[in-house]
């Protein structure tokens, strides 16, 4: 059975209502009647969007605290060591997942532990995959200390069409691999940064499943 995430009933109930009202008010007011059904399947396609958008699968997560999950549905598109500057100040591995609107946009755990940081940051939206995204758009850190990688950071970053990014993690709370942590709105990216040493099972491509994937493991 097709479910839809939360963040996203009162958008969908507000579109059904305005889609219901332009197909009763093409009926009224367009005689033309090619227009008038063009305009209705344009309306009825454009519901259809927003729903698949908004759709929240079942994902079956095999929790494992020597396994790192993949926190979105995407596209890997980069892998690279860097320098994280807010919160470890020092060389990490950066794993960057793109997700188009078409992707399921919800925001999984990619491991179990204890939320240790927890901070949001107003800002730019510049395109998802713009090098300063990470650095420039609105975004939220978040760091989960775990039992085998340690401390692992992950940034939810707006894209060019999102406008708001929901995070649900609390400094101080035990959460579960797999479970929900957040939501972003129209395009949008994650980045990963892990230990140096870890182990990936991705690569530059890839096409990631959320919830369920391994991207990396000890």
């Amino acid at each position: 059975m097709l479910s839809f995430h939360k963040e996203g009933y009162k958008i969908i109930v507000y579109t059904f209502l305005l889609i219901l009202s332009g197909i009763l008010l093409s009926e009224k007011f367009v005689e033309v009647y090619w227009l008038q059904k063009g305009i209705q399947i344009f309306l009825v396609l454009f519901l259809i969007i927003v729903l698949q958008f908004f759709r929240n699968p079942k994902r079956i997560t095999n929790i494992n605290d020597n396994q790192i999950i993949a926190p979105v549905d995407g596209k890997v598109v980069v892998i690279e060591e860097v320098d994280e500057p807010e919160y470890f100040k020092g060389k990490k591995l950066q794993v960057s997942i793109f997700m188009s609107p078409i992707n399921v946009h919800v925001t999984r755990y990619a491991l179990s532990g204890l939320i240790k940081y927890s901070k949001y940051h107003p800002g730019k939206y510049l395109v998802a995959w713009h090098p300063k995204a990470s650095t420039e758009n609105e975004r939220t850190t978040i760091v989960i200390k775990n039992n085998t990688f340690g401390e692992v950071l992950y940034r939810q970053i707006a894209g060019a069409l999102a406008k708001r990014i929901v995070n649900y993690a609390e400094e101080g709370e035990k959460v579960v691999q797999g479970t929900d942590a957040g939501f972003i709105k129209f395009g949008s990216r994650v980045d990963l940064y892990l230990p140096l040493n870890t182990k990936l099972a991705v690569k530059i491509g890839d096409k990631v499943k959320g919830g369920e994937q391994v991207i990396a493991e000890k």
